[in-house]
């Protein structure tokens, strides 16, 4: 086997493996020096010359010449009488450079040396692929499905890598691929098994649902719309809290569009998963508020030490906070990162009286402040106490006690 085939079958290999010349030259030096140490223990005194654009590889090896019957080491010193065999000029002590050819190195020397540069250059491509997907982590690609197993798929995507998308990745049973079918999913993570590197897909990771919102709606893309948190029961319900650093643009209805336009595609990539759609505020009470839409909460109790809330809503809008198979208080109770508990208030609506109502013996500016903190009747005002309006609400002791004043005097005068 001549060295300039053996640089022709790596060529090929370089090819299919997308590896630049550079790169390949390295490698294939490597692997050589690598064999040479095994065969000899030292390599030094090699000189290898590697050009894969001609097919061509130079090995040299050099020798120090001495006496006839005084070599020590067949592989740093060469007989004299060898040597004029190379050249009729040389003398003891002199280095002589003589090529080496790959046949002569043995059978066994080039298929370990094949063996250890196949090795190297997939043990690069593992670490470019690695870096790669690495870099891509939380990032939707498309890939094609290669082939479906009981547990997992596995996508190709446009270089033919494999990717692996598990079931539990999937979208419950509404999820269904066949051999041939494209697919979007996230990058959940990349991680090794043994040396090679396995990149795993995912279509219920929450990363996907806010990535598919930003491919999806342009403001999102553009950065005038910040998705501040989103939660999911993959295949069921979600919670997405939106914000708009611009007065001029609404966040919701830009995300839902008209007559829900701009999500439909989205909810339906996620096999009709339903999707809430909020504005986020810094508001604590506020923020709580709107996660328990599309149920009206009458008022809240929050302990924000404990993580608790307690929120108190007519009795016909418990059932909405709950949602089926409690679905919406769980995606309420983690968009908030606080455990919301629910009660039925007893306060009987039809007997209460909206705050705005009192807009004449009460500031406009007050009532803004205590409806920001779930109070928007009459009723639900009353249900705190004085220092409680004057902490949660943050007004004056003196009015809140003309709050409560006005409100009980409301319903003295009924009675």
């Amino acid at each position: 086997m001549e060295n300039q085939a053996i640089i022709e079958s790596f060529l090929a290999f370089k090819e299919e493996k997308n590896i630049d010349r550079i790169t390949l030259m390295a490698f294939i030096e490597e692997a050589f020096r690598n064999q040479l140490r095994k065969k000899y223990e030292d390599d030094e005194n090699f000189d290898v010359i590697v050009n894969p654009d001609k097919g061509d590889l130079e090995i040299w090896r050099n020798r120090t010449v001495v006496e006839d019957g005084a070599v020590e080491d067949d592989n740093m010193e060469i007989e004299l009488s060898a040597a004029l065999k190379i050249e009729p000029d040389y003398e003891v002590g002199e280095e002589v450079s003589e090529e080496v050819k790959l046949i002569d190195l043995g059978r066994r020397f080039i298929l370990a040396f094949r063996q250890n540069l196949v090795s190297r250059i997939q043990e690069h491509d593992s670490s470019e692929l690695f870096k790669r997907y690495k870099d891509l982590e939380g990032e939707i690609i498309t890939g094609e499905v290669h082939h479906v197993r009981h547990r997992e798929v596995i996508v190709y995507d446009d270089e033919g890598n494999e990717l692996i998308l598990p079931k539990d990745q999937m979208i419950g049973e509404r999820e269904f691929f066949r051999k041939g079918d494209s697919i979007r999913a996230v990058v959940k993570e990349v991680v090794f098994r043994g040396t090679k590197p396995v990149v795993i897909m995912s279509r219920t990771d929450e990363r996907f649902l806010a990535k598919l919102f930003e491919q999806e709606i342009p403001e999102v893309y553009d950065g005038l719309i910040t998705i501040k948190g989103v939660v999911r029961i993959p295949g069921e319900k979600a919670k997405v809290a939106v914000e708009s650093y611009d007065d001029r643009i609404d966040p919701v209805g830009a995300c839902v569009g008209m007559k829900g336009s701009r999500i439909h595609s989205i909810v339906r990539e996620l096999r009709n998963e339903n999707i809430d759609v909020i504005n986020y505020t810094t508001n604590l009470q506020l923020y709580i508020q709107r996660a328990l839409s599309p149920a009206k909460v009458t008022s809240l109790n929050i302990d924000e030490e404990a993580g608790r809330v307690e929120a108190f809503l007519a009795p016909d809008q418990v059932s909405l906070a709950i949602g089926r198979g409690g679905t919406n208080i769980r995606l309420a109770s983690k968009l908030v990162s606080m455990e919301i508990d629910v009660y039925r208030d007893d306060i009987e609506i039809e007997d209460d009286i909206e705050l705005d109502q009192f807009s004449d013996e009460i500031e406009a500016w007050v009532i803004a402040e205590l409806k920001k903190i779930g109070c928007d009747t009459a009723k639900s005002v009353l249900k705190l106490t004085k220092a409680e309006l004057v902490s949660r609400a943050d007004l004056e002791t003196e009015t809140a006690e003309h709050i409560i004043k006005v409100l009980q005097k409301e319903f003295e005068d009924e009675e």
